[in-house]
């Protein structure tokens, strides 16, 4: 038994792709989606964006609920030097796929865990690469009438029809999809909310 009561959790993210694998923890959380607006140059290094927004998204629900464990994440697509956010349209969707096509890629994700009652603050990076098929444009036309690629970066979602674009992978596949489950779990632990 702790002496410290278990502060409630809170994922600063609307994404369903998070919601599912963060509830495959097993530790109960509510959502309350961060409303910032989220640093995303091309030219920017991966690694400290995703950190930087995973801690921004954090800190902006933590402010609101002090007492709370906040965790915050940032998913991103890097590839030729260049970080490929959400698309714009189905035309940006295209442009990722076809830039992705034959090709490795790495996927970055940035957590961030803080609880300002007693400062926590915790931070850890993740990358894994992606290797895709050769896309030809029947492929692409056909994976974007399939998925919903505009709320994912580099424009595709591996657990969605992946079978159809991807090749392989190295490293963590739940990292991929938005939310790197060891890491988090880890994270979890080190702020007292899992053993």
């Amino acid at each position: 038994m702790s002496a410290h009561p278990v502060s409630r959790l809170i994922l600063a993210s609307a994404s369903p792709r998070r919601k599912e694998l963060l509830a495959s923890l097993g530790v109960p959380f509510e959502i309350i989606p961060a409303e910032v607006t989220e640093h995303e140059a091309p030219d920017a290094d991966p690694r400290e964006m995703v950190r930087h927004n995973a801690a921004l998204k954090a800190a902006w629900v933590a402010a609101r609920h002090p007492t709370a464990t906040v965790i915050g994440a940032d998913t991103t697509v890097f590839i030729d030097r260049t970080v490929l956010n959400k698309p714009r349209d189905a035309a940006d969707a295209r442009a990722m796929l076809r830039l992705l096509s034959g090709r490795t890629h790495t996927v970055f994700t940035g957590l961030a865990v803080c609880r300002q009652g007693d400062g926590l603050q915790l931070e850890k990076g993740v990358a894994s690469e992606v290797t895709f098929k050769v896309l030809d444009e029947a492929t692409i036309e056909e994976y974007l009438r399939r998925v919903h690629t505009f709320d994912k970066a580099g424009g595709y979602a591996i657990q969605e029809h992946g079978d159809l674009i991807v090749a392989g992978y190295t490293g963590s596949l739940t990292n991929i999809v938005g939310l790197p489950v060891e890491e988090m779990k880890q994270l979890l632990t080190q702020a007292g909310l899992t053993r």
